[in-house]
């Protein structure tokens, strides 16, 4: 089974998703973590983030994984970069890497492979319109931006790694879903079929349960 959660950043996708897959047993795939690797090692090798095939080629030759180093570690070509993706310098340059088409492209074919042979929660902003258009199920998780830049610096200071000034991480997630939603490759969007859930005003454990309930068959 595949189950798809799309929305825009700071919506709560990657908690929210890792919590559904421990309560179902599925495996968890945080595709964020994947592009901001990517822009992570385009920073450490200076390559620049208007170079599309140098940035494809860390895609498609580093390959990225998932809990090597422990539970909730990422990596790439076999070194953690846990923390280092979380900075703030990383989180300027994401969203230009991740609007090359041929990096989306790169990771993407990983991300389905993952599809391929496990029962899965992936999360990201294209998973139910271009990874897995034919996901068995389809959450987008929205929330006011207010709210989003709040969580976003709460989760960072719990961290602690990355911006934590609310003001700040308004502007800059107002500016991202700008972007997101307006790149040619893959643009974020609601797929037609997707579950709408606001988790503004809902607690955590609502939104798991609400989509809990969706993936076994129940309607809240």
């Amino acid at each position: 089974m595949i189950i798809a959660i799309d929305g825009p950043a700071g919506s709560g996708k990657s908690t929210v998703a890792r919590q559904v897959a421990d309560r179902l047993g599925f495996q968890y795939l945080d595709t964020g973590a994947m592009y901001r690797a990517v822009a992570y090692r385009a920073l450490e090798e200076g390559v620049s983030l208007d170079d599309e095939p140098a940035l494809a080629r860390i895609a498609g030759s580093e390959p990225i994984a998932f809990g090597e180093s422990g539970p909730g570690t990422v990596s790439i070509a076999g070194r953690d970069v846990t923390h280092e993706i979380r900075t703030a310098q990383t989180d300027r340059a994401v969203s230009p890497v991740s609007a090359w088409p041929a990096v989306r492209r790169a990771l993407t074919d990983q991300q389905r492979g993952y599809g391929r042979s496990h029962d899965i929660v992936m999360e990201g902003r294209d998973i139910g319109t271009v990874v897995f258009p034919d996901a068995d199920l389809k959450v987008f998780l929205t929330a006011r931006p207010e709210v989003r830049a709040h969580r976003r610096g709460l989760q960072n200071a719990r961290r602690g790694v990355g911006e934590t000034d609310e003001a700040l991480l308004l502007a800059s997630i107002l500016e991202r879903d700008d972007r997101d939603a307006s790149r040619s490759a893959a643009p974020l969007a609601k797929a037609e079929d997707a579950v709408e859930v606001d988790t503004s005003d809902m607690t955590l454990d609502e939104v798991i349960a609400c989509i809990v309930d969706l993936a076994t068959g129940e309607r809240p």
